[in-house]
């Protein structure tokens, strides 16, 4: 059956229906529950990130796929479909394939070629077996998406100047601020996106950076790589007290700084500005906070246009030249697996009619010795061959077109191609 993908990003949703619509792990097993009675469905997976959120399903058809998914994310969300309905996008079988191998290649993240995708991907697909969700037809998929994300980063530079992001946002800061040289940086969150930040400032020239995590023995580690201090993260609303920038990227379900410990923390600084810059989804700091006097939030929608630069781009077209020649090869696979039954079934009828008419010739061929036996039988089989090979070889290719060619083949020879009865 064929693959529909359905869902939103980064790039055209706003961080609020992100917001709405992220499923974190104590989400799934509803919404798989959900998924699993839907009746257009037969298999699925959920990707949520923070940069996406989309589902994954083998469907016994586009239309009534997209109306069971669009409503499955709807109710997730708590929304009404026409509330997302321009950022929403479906793909459908190749074009499902080419988007989720992009996603793993890295080259629909905020940061182009983020390493972290990959282990997203995967967990995606385990999670959907553990909660039933899974089969064979997406397991292919995703497992092949993974292999793909691994190649992009090994034939291309895809991936290799991630902190681009990072920079991003810091020069919105020094547009805000001035500039960073000297000044005391705070990082909340110890994943990618803190390592990131941390080189980034180093590069601006902070003087001063204090690494803040759930984890404490996490926050260590960045920090000890980095030359940073840590702080707990009990501490959090005084460390922002003596920061000039804060970069929040923790992953949190809720909020990490809320506008009041923002005001809190501007109060007796007289004139000293600060900067917010809010990498994480759902949103760490509450929008509110810049409406703080003296205070700037940056959050992802801030840097939508300004994360890619002309090499990445050039290293953008080379993954998705790799990804054509992906796609092709498991267009052809796929053609070949639907094809196999009749094809199947066109020898075995070309074997029975070859049998039946050797066992009409059975008297007139008994004074044959074994040796020319064998050598009409394997005669048989050669002419049986030679007229099927042209058939079946033309079918595969006009196949390529769709199945109207193999359904014309198999009523040509009277093949009945209907599934089994459950």
């Amino acid at each position: 059956m064929p693959v529909l993908a359905l869902g939103v990003s980064h790039r055209r949703a706003s961080v609020e229906l992100l917001e709405r619509l992220t499923l974190n792990d104590d989400d799934l097993p509803k919404a798989y529950g959900r998924l699993a009675d839907l009746p257009g469905v037969r298999e699925s997976v959920v990707l949520s990130t923070c940069n996406r959120v989309e589902v994954y399903a083998e469907v016994t058809g586009y239309h009534a796929g997209f109306q069971d998914l669009r409503t499955f994310l709807a109710e997730s969300g708590g929304l009404d479909a026409d509330e997302f309905a321009e950022p929403l996008y479906a793909h459908y079988e190749d074009e499902a394939a080419e988007h989720l191998f992009g996603v793993a290649a890295g080259i629909d993240s905020m940061v182009i070629g983020e390493p972290q995708i990959l282990s997203q991907v995967r967990h995606a697909l385990r999670r959907a077996d553990a909660e039933g969700g899974g089969g064979p037809v997406l397991a292919d998929l995703f497992r092949r998406s993974v292999r793909f994300g691994r190649r992009a980063r090994a034939e291309t530079e895809i991936g290799k100047s991630p902190a681009a992001f990072v920079d991003a946002g810091l020069r919105l800061a020094e547009a805000a601020i001035g500039s960073l040289r000297g000044k005391h940086a705070v990082v909340v969150g110890a994943g990618q996106m803190g390592g990131l930040a941390l080189e980034a400032l180093r590069a601006f020239g902070v003087a001063e950076a204090h690494v803040l995590n759930r984890t404490p023995e996490r926050a260590e580690r960045l920090a000890a790589r980095h030359g940073a201090r840590v702080r707990a993260l009990r501490d959090l609303a005084d460390a922002i007290a003596g920061a000039d920038v804060v970069v929040s990227s923790t992953g949190a379900p809720e909020l990490v700084l809320e506008a009041a410990d923002v005001r809190a923390a501007m109060a007796g600084r007289d004139d000293r500005p600060m900067f917010l810059l809010d990498l994480a989804v759902p949103r760490d700091v509450a929008p509110a906070a810049g409406n703080v006097p003296g205070v700037s939030v940056a959050d992802i929608d801030a840097l939508r246009a300004r994360v890619v630069n002309d090499d990445e781009l050039r290293e953008i077209a080379k993954v998705r030249a790799l990804i054509q020649d992906e796609v092709r090869r498991l267009a052809e696979r796929r053609r070949v697996a639907r094809l196999a039954p009749l094809l199947e079934a066109l020898q075995a009828r070309g074997e029975r009619v070859r049998a039946g008419e050797l066992a009409r010739a059975a008297a007139k061929l008994s004074s044959l010795d074994a040796v020319e036996r064998e050598t009409v039988e394997a005669l048989t089989r050669s002419i049986v061959a030679k007229l099927l090979h042209d058939p079946m070889v033309r079918v595969k290719d006009l196949s390529a077109g769709g199945d109207s060619h193999a359904r014309l083949l198999a009523e040509l020879f009277g093949i009945d191609q209907s599934p089994p009865a459950d």
